[in-house]
C-alpha cells in the first residue's frame, strides 16, 4: 500500500524505466531527474531516438478525470498552432498511464531558456501567446477541475496553517493580518465577480516558459484551473510601478492581437498576488513530510522565515490599497 506521507519513495530508476518501456518503448538506461517537487520528472533516454520526459503524478492529488481535461486543454491548444509541450498520445488516442499503482504522462523532450521579461519584443510574443491560449480557454470550461478562488487558496490556506508550522510566537501577529487581508481580499472579489473565469494555465512564471526559436513554448500545465485571464499575466510583470506598466502594455499589446483583455481584471492583481503567497506557504506545509520538501527547503521552519513572511503580508496589505496597474 502506498504511503500517503512519502508516495514516492519506491521510485527507483528500474521503476521508472519500466514504467516508460511498459508503453513500448525501449530504454537505453540513462535517467536523470528534473527539478520537481509536487510530482516527479524524469529524463528517460531511448534506445536510437530522442530522451523521453516521464512524468509521475502525486497520488490523491488529481483525479483521473481532472488530469485528462489538462491534458485535453492542451491538445486543444495545439489544434491552434499554440506552442504548448503536451502530453504524447498512444496508438489508441491514450495520455495518461498507469504502472503499479502511479499514474504517469510521458511528454517530448523540448529544449529552451527563460524569456527575458525586460525585453519588449519577449513580452509581446507572450502577449500574442497567452491571446491565442485564453481565446481557446474562454471557448468553454473545465468541469472537474478547480476554480481559483478566496477559499482555497486563501481561508484554506490559513487555517492549514495555523494549525501547525508557524512558531507560537509568531501565531497571533499571523492569524490577525492573514484574517485582514483575506478579508480585503474577499471584498475585492466580490466587487468584480462580474470578471469572466476562463481555463488558465494558472502557474504562468518564467520557469514554465521555454524561449526557443524566437517565440515562447509553454510547458507544466498541472495547476491549470478556471481563473481571470489576468492570473496569467500578473506573474510576467516584475520592478517598480514604472516598470511594470510598460511590461503590461507590450504584453497586452501582443495579446488583443487573439483575444479582448477587460482592464477591470488589474484591480485583481494585487489580491491574486496574496493568495499566491498564502497558497505557496501552505503547499509546502502540505507536504512537509514528503523527505524532498524539508530539503528543498530547509528555512521554512524557522522563526526568521516567518518573521519575513509576516513583513511581506504586511506589505501585501499597504499594496492593496495603491493604485491598480494602468494600461499605457
Amino acid at each position: 500500500m502506498m504511503d500517503d506521507k512519502t508516495p514516492f519513495f519506491t521510485m527507483t530508476p528500474d521503476r521508472v524505466i519500466d514504467a516508460v518501456e511498459s508503453r513500448g518503448w525501449l530504454s537505453d538506461y540513462r535517467i536523470l531527474a528534473l527539478n520537481s517537487y509536487e510530482n516527479r520528472v524524469y529524463q528517460v533516454g531511448i534506445d536510437q531516438q530522442e530522451p523521453v520526459i516521464a512524468k509521475f503524478y502525486r497520488p490523491g492529488r488529481w483525479s483521473d478525470a481532472q488530469i485528462q481535461e489538462e491534458h485535453d486543454f492542451c491538445f486543444e491548444l495545439v489544434e491552434q498552432d499554440v506552442s504548448v509541450v503536451a502530453p504524447l498520445k498512444d496508438e489508441s488516442g491514450k495520455s495518461l498511464f498507469e504502472f503499479e499503482g502511479f499514474r504517469f504522462a510521458l511528454f517530448p523532450r523540448r529544449g529552451g531558456r527563460a524569456p527575458e521579461l525586460d525585453d519588449p519584443e519577449h513580452l509581446y510574443q507572450l502577449g500574442l501567446a497567452l491571446g491565442q491560449i485564453h481565446s481557446v480557454g474562454a471557448a468553454k470550461p473545465f468541469q472537474v477541475r478547480p476554480t481559483l478562488d478566496v477559499q482555497s487558496y486563501g481561508w484554506n490556506s490559513r487555517e492549514l496553517l495555523l494549525k501547525a508550522h508557524i512558531p507560537a510566537s509568531l501565531r497571533e501577529a499571523y492569524a490577525t493580518i492573514s484574517e485582514s487581508l483575506l478579508e480585503r481580499v474577499d471584498e475585492v472579489f466580490k466587487a468584480y465577480s462580474d470578471v469572466s473565469q476562463i481555463r488558465v494555465h494558472g502557474d504562468c512564471h518564467s520557469g514554465n516558459v521555454l524561449w526557443r526559436d524566437d517565440r515562447p513554448h509553454f510547458v507544466d500545465f498541472d495547476d491549470a484551473r478556471m481563473a481571470p485571464a489576468v492570473q496569467d499575466i500578473w506573474m510576467l510583470l516584475t520592478g517598480d510601478r514604472v516598470q511594470q506598466e510598460m511590461q503590461l502594455g507590450e504584453v497586452i499589446a501582443g495579446y488583443e492581437e487573439f483575444a479582448e483583455f477587460n482592464p477591470r481584471e488589474l484591480n485583481l492583481v494585487e489580491p491574486l498576488r496574496v493568495l499566491r503567497m498564502m497558497n505557496h506557504a501552505a503547499w509546502i506545509a502540505n507536504r512537509w513530510e514528503d523527505p524532498a520538501f524539508p530539503k528543498a527547503f530547509p528555512w521554512f521552519n524557522t522563526e526568521r522565515y516567518w518573521g519575513e513572511h509576516l513583513l511581506d503580508l504586511k506589505e501585501q496589505y499597504s499594496n492593496l490599497d495603491e493604485p491598480v496597474l494602468k494600461l499605457l
